[in-house]
């Protein structure tokens, strides 16, 4: 006896190969619940109209605070500009696409990344 995948074969078989009962292969057509509107209670009701009430209080405190605080509380920062102290001669590949730049006082560094192999 040979087993029968889950995706391949009927529905008669499962996983293992064992045979099913005939109602697993044939479902019956069950009868289609109707929509029936759920009874609220009436003190969970008051009590989420509170709550959102709450929320909502709270919600526009908030805001009203928010607009009140001062724009000007973190200073700009800088903008960064090159100030002429180091100067750059080149840009050297250490290794594939590695970038590594050459200041001018350090050309010794240079020599060295020239002499490694590539």
């Amino acid at each position: 006896m040979s087993t029968t995948s889950f995706y391949m074969g009927s529905l008669r078989y499962d996983p293992t190969g064992r045979k099913r009962k005939k109602h697993a292969a044939n479902p019956v057509k069950r009868k289609r619940q109707t929509f029936q509107p759920m009874k609220i209670d009436p003190i969970r009701q008051q009590a989420a109209l509170e709550a959102a009430e709450e929320r909502e209080k709270q919600k526009e405190d908030f805001l009203a605070r928010l607009s009140k605080m001062k724009s000007d509380i973190t200073a700009k920062k800088e903008t960064l500009q090159y100030t002429g102290e180091r100067k750059l001669i080149g840009i050297a590949t250490m290794h594939k696409s590695n970038a590594v730049p050459i200041f001018e006082d350090n050309k010794e560094h240079a020599k060295e990344i020239a002499r490694m192999r590539r």
